[in-house]
């Protein structure tokens, strides 16, 4: 512009404070050039090349065996200088050449700036977010699951090359979404076991498995949380931090701890973090029996156990479970905690000491796990730019094939519950497309919690609208809103030819410390819904945004709603994805995680009862598809496609017969079960072995490509309060029009067809076992 206006004028510097206002300005950018330039570079030990003297230290030698390094470093230490290492913020030891190390970072479904190890500036403003976890469990792609936990690690490393990232990751979330109330079941992979574990196993091996194959290295380490039976938040004023959590040894086993064991077994995880709450009346921080006893003894976890976050401190002041912090510090220590994430071991265990309550060598123990995991990463090796991650930077985060893979992610997790034949839409005959709701035009909804900066957004709205022309409206200022615009969102459907609703929840109503009451849609969503729907010219989509289900029972009913989509929270190209489906240049393939179940349920079932299993003496209806078997709105592994497939049977045996040794019980009395351990599980199936196969051909009879979920289900004999139905396994699989495949399941028969009893112990069930596919069943008889 050719002059200035009133108000540029007068915000003028006079002339003589120009000088000034220069040099504080050059004054703040050195100090922040200074800073940016001291985060540029990553923090390690054993810096040889600057200090030579570092050198004749084992420790530093990387020649020698990692166990060797790590017991001569723990000998040069002094009791204070131990103690510093049991906190998450781990003080250096200068004379050493150990700098601080800050051991919380997280990445649940992408590097997050939740925790101070990590964080985003100018180098690295963001980082490729993908949805969050329940949408990728949705769907049911072991391969995917490790292929997002690779990105993630490597653009973890890329970022701790800069100073940003640390290597060590409070991730994943592993425990069993038990009630749907639950605010952070979001997190987690679903209610069920098997999918659980599957998740667990391969999102760890995604973020710590190196590129040269050695399983004692670790690319980062992983975390597997929140051990266990911990999946209450606060609900009507009952609070994690105080929640016993009562657990029959049945589900204790047979439902809340394999994800875990899969984690430590499978995945051979470096760590697993120990939960608030009690179990049966014992923090888990400070139960031996299940740190010490189950994840070290029996499960033999190859690193550290941490706990969560002041979870010490809350044992002693919220639990008064000891009567003094020493105490408190002692226990846990002895119980098997390795590293507390806060302060309190680095306040408490010397007093601790002192008193006898615990000695110098269980410090010496939790330490050598500590400082084996750091080895392992290559953090006591010298520089890093020296190591095999030491070439990633800046340009290989937030990378255009790490952003498709995020894409992908949400693509194969969206569920389409409903399609009365409006789907998928085509472009070409729509001219005008209203979107209508709360979430549609959202950013940071649509990556969930335990997030990071995303490396950009695509909205909902912004992804329709790349197709065809749209109306916008949201209809509602917030998901929990008291008022709706019906008036404007009527009218604006009453004129389009489609509408499509996104709809749903958001942080602000499940997340983190915040569970929900009822499975109602929160604020006024439900009637500006029904009033649209009335009033619409066209079909109408609904969009669900959310991590739990919904009692959507109205909408499912309503023949003006055309198509239901359950979109969980689908990261940051969920506008894409979303626009691929509605569309069609992707069929949807997948599966709810979950069951969701009608708000009568949660009326009368409370949050905190931990029982899997149905009681018919009081009415209980038990839990999650395995247990329940009243209505739902939706079941687990529902999910439509845009094509259809069929089932056939190939192969599976219909007898087997178990061999039993001449002075077993059972030859002499009549037996319900067997052991699932013994000479007879090694040569179960006919020809000699353990295992056989079931064979499936599954056919695409449409006139397009689909990608396809085969479950296979078995229903055991009716014994130990087995499950009703239970998820032996699942393969997904694309197939052409009218193309045929044979899926193969390998099915170990005392692991795979065995149920856990009442007192923990898995037994294989005599008699009648039925196998599912789809609406395939097959009567397999096991016998002895």
């Amino acid at each position: 512009m050719g002059s200035s206006s009133p108000l540029t004028r007068r915000n003028r510097a006079p002339p003589s404070s120009v000088s000034s206002v220069f040099l504080i300005f050059l004054c703040f950018f050195l100090y922040f050039l200074d800073l940016s330039n001291a985060q540029s570079s990553p923090v390690f030990a054993c810096d040889v090349a600057a200090n030579p003297s570092l050198a004749a230290f084992g420790f530093c030698n990387t020649v020698l065996k990692i166990e060797y390094r790590v017991a001569d470093l723990v000998a040069r230490l002094t009791l204070q200088e131990k103690i510093g290492f049991l906190v998450s913020k781990a003080n250096g030891v200068t004379r050493l050449g150990i700098p601080t190390y800050e051991w919380w970072s997280e990445a649940l479904h992408g590097v997050s700036y939740n925790g101070p190890g990590t964080h985003f500036a100018s180098q690295v403003p963001g980082a490729t977010s993908f949805p969050q976890v329940i949408l990728t469990a949705a769907s049911f792609n072991v391969s995917l699951f490790q292929a997002i936990g690779k990105v993630v690690s490597t653009e973890a490393r890329a970022m701790y090359n800069v100073g940003l990232a640390g290597l060590t990751y409070w991730s994943p979330n592993v425990n069993i979404f038990r009630d749907p109330r639950w605010g952070r079941g979001q997190e987690t992979p679903g209610e069920d076991p098997l999918l659980a574990s599957k998740y667990a196993s391969g999102y760890v091996k995604g973020l710590q498995e190196t590129d040269a194959g050695d399983s004692n290295r670790l690319k980062v380490a992983a975390c597997c949380k929140h051990y266990t039976a911990y999946d209450v938040d606060n609900w009507k004023g009952v609070e994690r931090y105080s929640f016993n959590a009562v657990v029959t040894q049945q589900d204790m086993d047979d439902t809340y701890q394999p994800p875990f064991k899969s984690c430590v077994v499978d995945g051979n995880v470096a760590s697993v973090m120990c939960s608030y709450n009690q179990v049966n009346g014992k923090p888990t921080c400070a139960d031996p029996d299940l740190l010490s006893g189950v994840i070290r003894g029996e499960w033999k976890l190859n690193g550290y156990i941490v706990s969560d976050c002041d979870s010490v401190d809350v044992l002693y002041k919220n639990q008064h479970y000891t009567k003094t912090p020493a105490e408190a510090a002692a226990i846990s220590i002895l119980a098997g905690l390795d590293l507390n994430c806060g302060s309190f071991l680095g306040q408490h265990t010397e007093e601790a000491v002192k008193s006898g309550l615990v000695n110098e060598a269980a410090i010496d123990k939790a330490i050598s796990n500590n400082f084996l995991t750091l080895m392992r990463l290559g953090f006591f090796d010298g520089n890093p730019k020296n190591q095999i991650y030491g070439g990633l930077g800046p340009t290989d985060v937030c990378t255009s094939a790490n952003q498709e893979l995020a894409a992908d992610a949400a693509r194969q997790g969206i569920v389409l519950l409903k399609n009365t034949g409006c789907l998928p839409l085509s472009p070409k005959s729509i001219k005008t497309l209203a979107v209508i709701g709360p979430n549609a035009n959202v950013t940071k909804t649509m990556i969930g919690n335990y997030e990071g900066t995303p490396c950009k957004y695509t909205t909902p709205l912004q992804g329709l609208a790349g197709t065809v022309s749209t109306t916008y409206l949201p209809g509602c200022s917030n998901v929990a809103c008291s008022v709706a615009d019906v008036a404007g969102a009527t009218k604006l459907a009453a004129t389009a030819d489609v509408t499509v609703l996104v709809i749903g929840a958001d942080q602000s109503i499940e997340a983190e410390s915040r569970d929900r009451v009822d499975l109602n849609l929160p604020g006024q969503q439900q009637e500006l819904v029904i009033q649209v729907a009335k009033a619409a010219k066209g079909p109408v989509l609904l969009v669900i945004m959310s991590g739990g289900g919904f009692d959507i029972t109205f909408a499912k009913n309503d023949p003006k709603i055309a198509g239901i989509l359950w979109v969980g929270y689908p990261g940051e190209a969920g506008g894409i994805a979303i626009a691929d489906i509605i569309f069609g240049r992707y069929s949807p393939s997948g599966r709810l995680p979950m069951t969701w179940y009608p708000q009568s349920y949660v009326e009368k079932v409370p949050m905190t009862i931990m029982n899997m299993r149905p009681n018919k003496s009081n009415g209980y209806p038990g839990r999650t598809y395995r247990f329940y078997t009243g209505e739902t709105v939706y079941a687990f592994g529902d999910g439509l496609s845009y094509t259809t497939f069929s089932h056939s049977l190939v192969k599976a045996p219909s007898l087997v017969s178990l061999s039993l040794e001449e002075n077993h019980v059972c030859r002499s009395s009549e037996c319900q079960s067997l052991d699932a351990i013994g000479p007879h599980c090694e040569n179960a199936v006919s020809g000699g072995g353990s295992a056989f196969e079931v064979q499936i051909k599954v056919r695409n009879g449409g006139d397009r490509e689909g990608i396809h979920t085969v479950f296979l289900f078995t229903t055991p004999p009716a014994i130990h309060g087995s499950p009703r139905k239970h998820l032996l396994g699942f393969e997904k699989i694309r197939l052409g029009k009218m193309e045929e495949a044979v899926v193969r399941f390998k099915v170990e028969v005392c692991k795979d067809l065995s149920v856990v009893d009442e007192i923990g112990k898995r037994k294989i069930g005599l008699g009648k076992h039925l196998l599912h596919v789809g609406d395939l069943k097959h009567s397999l008889s096991i016998r002895i």
